[in-house]
């Protein structure tokens, strides 16, 4: 296995310490630098980049990490320490900016339903931020409506899962046929097979509202991982045609 690279080495041990100083300080840091809904009074310009750097426990930053190191040096070998750099960051932010854009769509249509039935959008928001509900919304929406307009409200992102689904789709992009010898499945498979696999997955669990650990497991942004591929795959097809995958940024 390649030796870590400098960047990804940075970025492995930033994680580390963001995770570290998040289990001393508590749900205070969670508070600051996760990412909260826009229309959300917990929103602040910042948390679109510190969420990335945030994990919601250990096997969370473990597989993270584990994958960052494990695909993110051939890529930094080949790419070099800016480059890289700006891919990571730029598939995070495209991870925040699908998953938000999902979230508004359910947002607004849960919104413009209440509104046209006698509420305003001022003491709608007054009563979310007050972290209250009228229970005439559940009359006035259907349940599955209900429940994404809640839930696009007040859910919380952390993680570093966007960035890294772009990672392994850039790294299936130069490596296609790559064999992925992974804990869980007792054959390789290239990359090439693996990873659009793994995001139709994502995709469907996304559009279904389901989890693959069951009701009662974890919430998971699907669509963040979605989107980080997305941006990933949109790169480095910008690249390959523009032939700037040749090119080192230092």
């Amino acid at each position: 296995m390649r030796n870590v690279t400098e960047t990804v080495k940075q970025l492995i041990i930033i994680n580390i310490l963001f995770f570290i100083g998040t289990q001393i300080v508590g749900d205070a840091a969670y508070k600051m630098l996760a990412m909260y809904f826009p229309e959300n009074k917990d929103f602040q310009f910042w948390q679109p980049i510190s969420h990335m750097f945030m994990h919601g426990g250990f096997m969370h930053i473990f597989f993270n990490m584990f994958a960052l190191y494990s695909f993110g040096s051939a890529l930094e070998h080949f790419w070099g320490s800016q480059k890289f750099l700006f891919f990571y960051i730029s598939c995070g932010l495209g991870a925040a900016l699908l998953h938000t854009g999902i979230n508004y769509y359910f947002f607004t249509e849960g919104m413009d339903t209440i509104v046209a039935n006698g509420f305003t959008k001022a003491e709608v928001l007054n009563l979310l931020n007050e972290g209250k509900i009228n229970t005439q919304w559940q009359e006035i929406l259907t349940v599955s409506q209900f429940q994404n307009f809640i839930s696009a409200y007040s859910g919380v992102v952390v993680g570093a899962s966007g960035a890294i689904y772009g990672v392994i789709v850039a790294f299936a992009f130069m490596f296609p046929n790559a064999e992925l010898a992974l804990m869980f499945i007792p054959v390789p498979i290239k990359a090439k097979y693996f990873v659009p696999g793994l995001v139709l997955v994502d995709l469907y669990l996304g559009v279904s509202g389901q989890s693959i650990f069951g009701s009662g497991g974890p919430g998971i942004a699907h669509f963040a991982h979605v989107g980080g591929a997305l941006f990933g795959f949109l790169i480095m097809w910008y690249w390959k045609k523009n032939q700037f995958n040749d090119n080192r940024w230092n």
